[in-house]
């Protein structure tokens, strides 16, 4: 099923999809709709990520509480920032995380989990996946960012997809 179909789920959404738009069952909408149920997910296969398989589930939950954590204190501390412009402790950085982290699945959250972090921006990843570049706006000490990224996040994301 899978060589004929590439993505079922996929496939049965988009014909369920095109027959609700169109409001209608006739043979040509039916026919239509085969088509591109089939033809739409055989195009953009390249495109989906890799099958995720979770080697360690316990991690995925402390991820998901450090993720919380850390950003309620990214929330209090950019908030401070805005509302008293003049208490700033220091500026903003662009930091190269180097990363052990290869799987693309991983790399994306680790992306998502970066973004959704007020005050912190993914830049930039280097071709061969070794290293990020991240902006952060209040650095310290960047060791002490670099240290909290590989911690927090890319170890249990090693965890859990390598």
């Amino acid at each position: 099923m899978k060589r004929l179909l590439p993505a079922p789920l996929l496939s049965a959404a988009l014909f369920v999809l095109w027959l609700l738009l169109n409001r209608s069952v006739s043979p040509g909408h039916l026919l239509l709709a085969l088509v591109l149920a089939w033809l739409i997910p055989l195009l953009t296969r390249g495109l989906r990520p890799l099958p995720v398989r979770i080697r360690r589930p316990g991690a995925v939950l402390r991820l998901g509480l450090a993720v919380l954590a850390d950003s309620l204190s990214s929330n209090l501390a950019v908030a401070r920032l805005l509302l008293f412009p003049g208490h700033r402790r220091h500026g903003a950085a662009f930091v190269l995380i180097p990363l052990d982290l290869r799987d693309p699945n991983a790399l994306a959250v680790l992306a998502m989990i970066v973004c959704i972090t007020p005050g912190t921006s993914w830049a930039e990843l280097s071709l061969d996946r070794s290293m990020l570049m991240l902006h952060a706006l209040e650095v310290d000490d960047p060791q002490t960012l670099v240290d909290h990224v590989k911690q927090r996040y890319e170890r249990p994301l090693m965890e859990i997809f390598e």
